[in-house]
């Protein structure tokens, strides 16, 4: 778990002295010399390592990272180049063309969202392979939330964009009337058609985005 550097190590060195991430520390390390463990350690914390607290404009929350080989590596529903796109990740780039035109590309590999502000930040940061949620409960929680109030408290306007019952219950720490929340069902193929799809979170964002001054976010991932 390399630790993090960018402005994010200010706003969260309170956290690290708390009995809770003592005790997650400790859990998660051991997962890592006993079981196989998703992503590689040293991705854990891509989402802070590539989206300083300065640069953050979006956030997608995501719960736990892929349990499959090789694909999760610290960005929720993000994929490195040369693993095939998860169904979830699927529908994300379905709806992407159905609102913004953006062409269905070849990779899953999200990192040119992450440079440009949009923070791709699960819930839970580790997972058993093949093992959903198995690490749910172990105080990934925790300290996901404090990042999240520290993004709340940011004084100027950001686009949270809460997918599936995990991520909204997140709502109740977002109060700054300075934000703009978005909801919409899961991406997963169990719920997409129940509202992700047609939700045009991508184009709505861009557009609170120009209306407050900021530059959007191109959100077409090009082929490789």
């Amino acid at each position: 778990m390399p630790p993090i550097t960018n402005d994010w190590a200010q706003y969260l060195k309170e956290e690290y002295k708390k009995t809770y991430y003592r005790k997650l520390y400790e859990t998660v390390m051991h997962e890592y010399q006993t079981k196989q463990i998703f992503p590689p350690a040293d991705d854990i914390f891509n989402a802070f390592h590539f989206t300083p607290v300065k640069d953050v404009k979006v956030v997608i929350l995501g719960q736990d990272p892929y349990h499959g080989d090789g694909q999760a590596h610290g960005l929720s529903f993000s994929v490195r180049p040369g693993v095939e796109a998860p169904p979830s990740l699927v529908n994300i780039y379905t709806e992407l063309n159905e609102d913004l035109g953006c062409y269905i590309p070849n990779n899953g590999y999200l990192t040119k969202w992450a440079r440009q502000g949009v923070m791709m930040l699960n819930t839970v940061l580790t997972v058993q392979a093949h093992r959903a949620n198995s690490h749910r409960g172990i105080g990934w929680e925790e300290f996901t939330d404090a990042a999240i109030r520290v993004l709340n408290q940011q004084d100027r306007p950001m686009v949270f964009l809460l997918w599936g019952r995990p991520a909204q219950k997140k709502k109740a720490l977002l109060n700054n009337p300075k934000h703009l929340i978005l909801e919409a069902p899961h991406p997963s193929p169990l719920s997409a058609y129940r509202g992700f799809f047609g939700c045009r979170h991508f184009s709505k964002t861009n557009e609170f985005l120009k209306k407050n001054g900021l530059e959007p976010i191109d959100w077409q991932i090009e082929n490789i």
